[in-house]
């Protein structure tokens, strides 16, 4: 029976899991109305970073916490009403 050493075990989870999932839906709607990464963060009432929004215009896998975050922030920014499956591929 073959070995299997902890660093096999993480390279086959990262693989089952992939956490970069190319340009979101987001990115094009904030370009769209015209909008940054600063006009998302100040427009939120949470805690939020430009590298939040980064890394949703870029695909990075993000909790589902921080998903509304970014929508609340790109609903008041734009005043629309976006929902998250408008954002999001995933």
């Amino acid at each position: 029976m073959p070995k299997f050493s902890i660093f096999d075990k993480i390279n086959e989870m990262k693989k089952e899991i992939e956490r970069n999932l190319g340009e979101q839906p987001i990115a094009r709607l904030m370009a769209e109305n015209g909008l940054k990464a600063q006009d998302l963060v100040a427009a939120s009432t949470k805690q939020i970073t430009h590298k939040m929004v980064s890394r949703a215009c870029k695909g990075r896998r993000l909790t589902p916490g921080v998903q509304y975050k970014i929508l609340d922030a790109l609903n008041k920014a734009a005043g629309k009403n976006y929902s998250i499956k408008e954002l999001f591929t995933y």
